[in-house]
């Protein structure tokens, strides 16, 4: 709601993310916590085609680790980037 945008429902980590690339959707953010694998390729994909992936936080996205578990992920349109870590934040500290 603070950003005025409208949540649309979909299948995987996956489908998500690329209704980003496509441009079907501006933001995927996730804070429900998922497994590296589920956002790797997503992830690697997204990059790829230059948008803008990190934690909820803005921190880099890390894999490879021995605690596989990722607690939270954003991919966007890098316009979108700035804005929604702020809201992000603003939410964090109320």
């Amino acid at each position: 709601e603070a950003l005025g945008g409208e949540l649309v429902p979909m299948g995987s980590a996956g489908a998500k993310a690329m209704a980003v690339v496509r441009g079907e959707a501006e933001i995927y953010l996730h804070s429900g916590g998922q497994f590296e694998w589920d956002s790797c390729a997503p992830a690697a994909v997204a990059a790829a085609h230059g948008l803008h992936i990190s934690r909820i936080d803005g921190s880099p996205l890390l894999y490879n680790r021995r605690d596989t578990y990722m607690p939270d992920l954003l991919i966007c349109r890098r316009e979108w980037a700035e804005p929604v870590l702020a809201q992000v934040r603003a939410m964090a500290s109320v």
